[in-house]
């Protein structure tokens, strides 16, 4: 009997020891520090519908220990439920914390984008900063019934997108993205800006159309009202426009190169068949050359008042331009800069 009492006692002893054990054991697993790297966090990217095994790819140089992740992540259902986003692990997190992190922290990231020409361009650029492609991004940019619905076309469907920085998740798509434009392009015409382009006898799409104009005469945000009254002068008075920069366009726009450099605008390319060309067409041209900066749209909407017709670049102060109210005035100007390019050895 006494034997008996002993081997009951042992074994009571050895369980408690084995529960012991695997507590032990199963408190490590979720509450120990299971991080492998010496920065303060580290982030990961995970795709939409992305699968554990991608995940493992991710993490595994991360942690100490997949397999203990592992565990804690099914028996808290993450395994099955994945969700796309940039998360971030902090030096030191423990399993628990960090299945916790990557089902809920999907933390914001900044997209930036400036002057594109083309859709084609910002799907490139924006492809480079989310999880959209660019070709996702190129369709979405161009599709029709997106574009009827909105009142763009393909000539104004530029002036939609305003360079800025904005907020994203990583995991936005193509369709997420261009709603997202949509908002911020409504919400920046608001009553007050729709208002100042009536004044001006313009729809906001139109003053995107001269406010790319503007943007690529002048790098110059200080000089953007002044070059904006310049042209709301001419259009007031039934002048063509002749803006070098749209004829720039017009040729790239033809020839489908939009990398193509030009510093200098022949006599010839003034000749050139195309509603871009405001110097055979009168008014503005059908839509944006660019996508403008907010600035170059606010210059527009807030142009300084004078009686200036002409311009051309001031080479005794670069990147600003000599300004004039007659023909006459303007060639005598016009000849400081011929000059300079001539002594460049400017052609093209």
């Amino acid at each position: 009997m006494k034997n008996l009492k002993k081997v009951i006692w042992a074994t009571a002893i050895l369980g408690l020891v084995i529960c012991g054990y695997f507590a032990y054991t199963i408190y490590g697993a979720i509450f120990s520090p299971n991080t492998s790297f010496d920065n303060e966090e580290a982030y990961i990217f995970i795709p939409s519908d992305a699968t554990i095994g991608q995940v493992k790819e991710q993490l595994t140089p991360l942690l100490k220990d997949w397999s203990t992740f592992e565990a804690v992540a099914q028996r808290k259902g993450y395994t099955s439920n994945i969700k796309g986003g940039k998360y971030g692990i902090a030096k030191g997190m423990n399993n628990n914390d960090i299945v916790n992190s990557l089902r809920s922290n999907n933390i914001a990231i900044k997209v930036s984008f400036n002057n594109q020409e083309t859709v084609e361009a910002l799907a490139g650029r924006i492809a480079a900063q989310i999880e959209a492609d660019s070709i996702s991004l190129v369709k979405a940019f161009n599709e029709a019934d997106f574009l009827s619905a909105n009142n763009f076309n393909d000539d104004t469907k530029l002036s939609l997108y305003l360079p800025n920085t904005y907020e994203f998740f990583w995991n936005t798509n193509a369709v997420g993205f261009r709603k997202r434009m949509l908002k911020e392009y409504n919400r920046f015409w608001n009553d007050e800006r729709k208002a100042k382009a009536e004044a001006l006898d313009l729809s906001p799409m139109k003053v995107s159309a001269l406010a790319a104009i503007v943007q690529k005469e002048t790098a110059k945000v200080d000089e953007r009202p002044k070059v904006a009254g310049v042209y709301l002068n001419r259009l007031r008075k039934g002048i063509p426009l002749q803006a070098d920069p749209t004829v720039i366009y017009a040729i790239k726009k033809e020839t489908g190169n939009y990398d193509t450099i030009i510093k200098r605008v022949l006599y010839r390319d003034l000749e050139m068949d195309s509603p871009y060309n405001t110097y055979k067409n009168s008014g503005l041209p059908p839509g944006p050359i660019t996508m403008p900066d907010i600035s170059s749209i606010n210059a527009v909407l807030n142009p300084e008042k004078h009686e200036y017709l002409f311009f051309v670049a001031d080479v005794s102060n670069f990147g600003y331009h000599m300004f004039a109210k007659t023909l006459a005035q303007h060639n005598r100007n016009k000849e400081q800069y011929i000059r300079w390019l001539n002594n460049q050895r400017i052609k093209r």
